[in-house]
């Protein structure tokens, strides 16, 4: 969880606007109305914008703002891999929380996304919780009720009510459609979670009505409309998850594969190990079907159904099927360990001097060098790696492990040894402070054009300057300064009284320009 977190800028899209809203709260801004560079954000809900400027707050001695708020993001996946592996325990016995835990770990589709600072990692933790507290309604029904609810209230104040209403139905459709969960006391669970719930649902919406009516309504209007989706979207959108599946959850669906066939072939597949994952399974992805943009971040709630699925699968593998797991996992990843060490040797070393040359043609901002950290570090991971695999014992569970262990390794040799060249490309930070170093002494204000979010909430972090966007605020008109943000060779056409003062782009940027014009004073006629 930790590699990864630290050492880099908030990168765009989604790091960027997010932390751009931590920075604001941080800054002294409302607890209530998330802001972005001085103007209302209320596309999410501001529980994990909260968690991440505490987070920020606490470890703001020791390292950068965006640095300590990103350490959160440990703390939501951390909760998300523990409830998974309670929820695996209620469903399928002893032992299976930690195989659950490591399949989930080893997915794809989790590795980048969980060393995001983006609101969806405090979600997938909700996820989790919701599915550990249906896991245990049948022998604890009000305890289940209430982890049910809680999980609930998480992925609303994250994300919102599309996604908040993903457990809830599947909760609703398990405790009155399955015989498992069909009883009296199961009934009463389902009022202990709305019970749970209602605080996380009514405490914000209710505050933000209070403080300003007008956006609580454009809120809500934002949040209704994603129910509604054409036939054809709809289509669209779940053939795009399908498709990404295959690398998104892998390697854990082909496992889970096996689970339901054998589950098929022995007439256990009405189980509540079975049931309770595909039926998740089933609502997340019809939900993600009907409802908004289909994108790969919106994905991760897949993950954790599969791994339950794929949980009771791995010790009933056949021994080929999982030799071939193994050997193809120590293989592929101490290839790529040895590649990373490799190509570290040409970056910071200049050995071989063609592939340096290579690496700072695509870099040309980054200062080479050795560095004692990452590479103790890195030789830290490696070692492990190969240490786990002189000591590990002969286990049904060898492959899950050796698949968790290495991805690991692998990611954590990308981002101790690679980190500084891949933010050297994506960080802001230089482009900014350029920029910075031409504003003219005594200007009132700077108006922005097409400039995204991610770049307006970085301008303020870096530079403390709020851009006025000239499509929603009146007083953009009446800045002398205009940041616009645009194609390399399409520059926008302005009056003539407006003179170019500086073009930039961060180092190998070749699709995007920032240009800053100054308003000339009218000349006399």
């Amino acid at each position: 969880m930790l590699p990864g977190l630290i050492g880099h800028e908030p990168w765009k899209p989604d790091e960027a606007y997010t932390f751009g809203v931590v920075y604001e709260i941080l800054q002294g801004g409302s607890w209530v109305i998330p802001q972005l560079a001085g103007e209302p954000f209320i596309d999410k809900p501001p529980l994990f914008y909260l968690s991440a400027a505490l987070s920020a707050q606490l470890f703001s001695p020791l390292l950068p703002l965006h640095d300590g708020a990103r350490l959160v993001v440990a703390l939501w996946i951390g909760l998300s891999l523990l409830f998974t592996a309670l929820a695996a325990h209620e469903l399928h016995g002893e032992r299976k929380g930690l195989i659950a835990a490591l399949l989930l770990l080893g997915s794809l589709g989790l590795i980048v996304r969980s060393h995001q600072l983006i609101a969806d990692t405090a979600a997938f933790a909700g996820f989790a919780i919701t599915c550990f507290g249906i896991a245990l309604i049948p022998r604890r029904p009000w305890c289940g009720g209430a982890w049910l609810g809680s999980g609930i209230g998480v992925i609303f104040l994250s994300l919102g009510l599309l996604e908040a209403a993903m457990p809830a139905i599947l909760g609703v459709v398990l405790v009155l459609l399955h015989r498992h969960w069909r009883s009296g006391t199961s009934i009463s669970a389902l009022g202990m979670a709305l019970l749970f719930a209602l605080p996380w649902l009514l405490i914000w919406p209710l505050l933000l009505h209070q403080q300003n009516p007008v956006l609580f309504s454009a809120w809500l209007t934002h949040e209704l409309p994603q129910w509604q989706r054409s036939e054809g979207s709809v289509f669209s959108n779940l053939l795009h998850y399908l498709s990404i599946l295959p690398w998104y959850a892998f390697p854990a669906w082909p496992v889970a594969l096996w689970a339901m066939w054998r589950a098929y072939r022995r007439h256990d597949f009405t189980s509540p190990g079975m049931m309770l994952p595909l039926s998740g399974l089933f609502v997340c992805l019809t939900m993600l079907a009907i409802a908004g943009q289909a994108r790969e971040l919106y994905a991760l709630p897949l993950l954790i159904p599969i791994a339950l699925l794929a949980t009771p699968g791995v010790d009933t593998l056949r021994r080929g099927a999982g030799n071939l797991w193994l050997w193809f996992s120590i293989m592929t990843f101490t290839f790529f360990i040895f590649v990373g060490w490799f190509y570290w040797s040409a970056l910071e070393l200049g050995m071989p001097a063609k592939l340096h040359g290579h690496l700072h043609t695509i870099r040309p901002g980054y200062d080479f060098g050795f560095r004692v950290l990452p590479f103790l570090l890195g030789l830290g991971y490696t070692g492990a790696w190969f240490l786990l695999l002189v000591r590990l014992q002969r286990a049904a569970e060898r492959p899950v492990v050796v698949w968790a262990a290495g991805l690991t390794a692998m990611w954590a040799l990308l981002t101790t040894l690679f980190i500084g060249w891949i933010d050297t490309a994506k960080s802001y930070r230089a482009t900014v402070e350029n920029m910075v170093r031409v504003l003219p002494a005594g200007y009132r204000c700077m108006a922005a054009d097409e400039v995204g979010e991610g770049q307006r909430a970085l301008v303020h972090y870096y530079a403390g300057i709020r851009l006025r966007r000239l499509a929603t605020d009146p007083r953009a008109e009446s800045c002398d300064l205009l940041l616009s943000q645009g194609a390399p060779l399409l520059e926008r056409p302005l009056p003539p009284e407006w003179t170019l003062i500086w073009e930039g782009h961060r180092p190998g940027d070749k699709d995007e320009r920032l240009r800053l014009y100054r308003l000339d004073t009218p000349r006399k006629p």
